[in-house]
């Protein structure tokens, strides 16, 4: 999972570093997505050419002041990486750029599961070489073959058979955003609607009403950068913004099945974005109140005990809210998050997950001793987490411990951009709840299911893949790709 953004403005602008950062402060909102690296890349059209900055860290970490100033141009394009698919170092970091047949630069967020046969069948027939073990080189590779195949000066419909391409060749989820040198900003999401795009625009100011446009991740990013909503992209759609400011789209598949990753709902996205005309916020409630629900006759039968309700913060406090609401039962934080500290779930080992989950939270044994704690997370992955906390709050006094999770158990892989791509580290593989409970150390967990999750969030088409093995694409090349992301 990575997040992703463009942004293209009037070629003639009085403040040559705009789009830069406006993309850098987007990426801010972004951190969430990613915490490996972060990346920017501009084309100016005085000097001619593209400008970028990139490195491995946090958003704020990577620029300063002076990097901004130097990313000049009216449009600019940013990733902030969340590493599933190619390695650690620098060479793998977005965005990546080609000058050829004309100059592009790419970010995308998720994952092509097919990625290694299609890079060997494309250095084999086309003779492509490739310098990274980042699958967004497939992605510009492609482009950039199939623009000059289409043969011309550049145009719309000639960008059309590029993308068209990349659609039928490419299997996995995908939100790709790219510009192309003096011609305009570009989109393309996976015919699933896995992975979310969104599309923006604001005036450049109160006196000048040319347009500025935006391509990202989450709608997060366009609120705290004054930009109106207009649209999510759809599955299967191409979208290109040029330098006038037009918005052109093309639809390279037929009546695409939307299935976008209810993992965005539940984990992944901020609180504060709307994805599919569906907010985070308010489907987190909703997760809560189903729950609620579930658990209510448990505690009046005495099957489980529970004075407080308690999340794992930070996912997790907005459907403990509507839970203890619910069910009529005090709320408590008593774990504080130190907000400095990556998330443990997305970090690539299991020595440095441990290590953060002792460094992040701090209990308040105030509210923990003596008690019967409903514990809420958002989800139990590996189990980590899960086992590190309840041994944390037992310490400091907790008598019985229930975990309520606002999902149901992970049985299965995710080759679309999340990172367990071996259902070999996955606690629920082939547990039932009271095996996970003694795994992790509490009295009971209670999962919802996927009709709960579909109920909360209102949507009936979800991927739901790691809970049901009911992939929305091939997942043929799925063993390589988890064999392959063991070794990096």
């Amino acid at each position: 999972m990575c997040g992703v953004i463009g942004v293209i403005g009037p070629f003639q602008n009085p403040e040559p570093s705009f789009a830069a950062y406006e993309a850098y402060r987007g990426l801010l909102t972004l951190q969430h997505r990613g915490q490996d690296a972060a990346g920017l890349l501009s084309w100016d059209h005085g000097s001619q050419r593209f400008y970028q900055e990139k490195d491995l860290g946090l958003v704020a970490d990577v620029f300063n002041k002076e990097k901004l100033e130097k990313l000049r141009g009216p449009v600019a394009i940013g990733h902030t990486r969340y590493a599933t698919a190619g390695g650690d170092g620098r060479e793998d970091l977005q965005p990546l750029v080609s000058g050829f047949p004309v100059g592009t630069g790419m970010v995308h967020n998720g994952n092509l599961v097919n990625y290694h046969s299609l890079s060997r069948q494309m250095s084999a027939e086309m003779g492509m070489r490739f310098v990274t073990h980042n699958d967004l080189e497939v992605f510009l590779h492609l482009w950039g073959h199939f623009l000059r195949e289409a043969q011309g000066d550049f145009s719309f419909e000639r960008a059309k058979v590029a993308a068209q391409e990349i659609f039928n060749r490419t299997e996995g989820a995908y939100a790709l955003i790219g510009m192309v040198s003096d011609e305009g900003l570009f989109g393309l999401r996976d015919p699933g609607g896995i992975r979310p795009m969104v599309l923006g625009r604001k005036q450049v100011s109160e006196t000048d009403s040319r347009l500025i446009h935006c391509l990202t991740s989450e709608t997060v990013a366009l609120n705290f950068l004054g930009y109106e909503y207009v649209r999510d992209i759809e599955p299967g759609e191409f979208v290109f913004i040029n330098t006038e400011g037009e918005v052109l789209s093309y639809h390279c598949t037929n009546k695409p099945q939307k299935t976008p990753c209810m993992f965005e709902w539940v984990y992944f996205s901020g609180a504060e974005s709307t994805l599919e005309g569906k907010s985070v916020y308010t489907s987190r409630l909703n997760l809560g109140t189903v729950l609620a629900r579930k658990l209510k006759p448990m505690i009046a039968s005495g099957e489980i005990e529970a004075d407080i309700v308690c999340p794992v913060p930070d996912t997790s406090r907005t459907a403990s809210i509507s839970l203890s609401e619910g069910l009529g039962l005090p709320y408590r934080e008593a774990l504080i998050k130190n907000r400095y500290i990556h998330r443990s779930f997305i970090l690539n080992t299991q020595e440095a997950r441990e290590k953060a989950v002792e460094l992040k939270l701090s209990p308040v044994r105030s509210e923990i001793e003596g008690k019967n704690i409903l514990l809420v997370d958002d989800s139990i992955v590996r189990g980590t987490t899960c086992k590190k906390i309840i041994s944390l709050l037992k310490r400091y006094g907790a008598k019985k411990i229930t975990l309520a999770v606002t999902c149901a158990p992970i049985r299965h892989a995710c080759y679309y951009g999340i990172d367990f791509p071996s259902p070999d580290e996955l606690a629920a593989k082939d547990s039932k709840a009271d095996a996970i409970a003694a795994l992790v150390g509490a009295t009971h967990v209670v999962y919802l299911d996927e009709n709960d999750i579909r109920e909360a969030i209102g949507l009936k088409n979800l991927c739901m893949a790691c809970l049901n093995n009911k992939y929305p694409t091939s997942i043929e090349e799925g063993g390589e790709f988890a064999k392959l992301r063991r070794k990096k």
